[in-house]
């Protein structure tokens, strides 16, 4: 069974900064690539970055420079460190996770939001 729990949310000023967190209930963590995702209202889910099982990172555009993905295998937890945050990064934040030796992600958690106020 999986299961990702996303924490670290909330309601924050432009320009502010937070760093969510992503439990993962989950086997052979380490095997695993990892993603963080976004939906803003009336809009389609999107990537915001993810990281593979060797700890390579790729970011969307729209967040290069600010976000910043990591993983800790010990503890089961991916994390995205969001500085620098603008108004239109305002979203319900997914974490998500592919199964063991794959890319795609099947398996997500049910978000935390994000509110960026100007």
């Amino acid at each position: 069974q999986v299961r990702l729990v996303e924490s670290g949310g909330g309601l924050v000023q432009a320009g502010g900064s937070l760093r969510l967190s992503c439990a993962a209930s989950i086997s052979a963590f380490s095997n695993r690539a990892m993603g963080w995702y976004r939906q803003a209202p009336g809009k389609q889910r999107e990537l915001v970055a993810t990281i593979t099982r060797a700890g390579t990172t790729n970011y969307a555009d729209s967040v290069k420079g600010r976000f910043t993905i990591s993983r800790d295998n010990a503890k089961n937890t991916v994390y995205l460190e969001i500085n620098s945050l603008k108004p239109e990064d305002t979203a319900v934040y997914f974490c998500a996770a592919t199964p063991p030796w794959t890319s795609t992600y099947n398996y997500w958690g049910q978000g935390t939001q994000v509110t960026v106020s100007s």
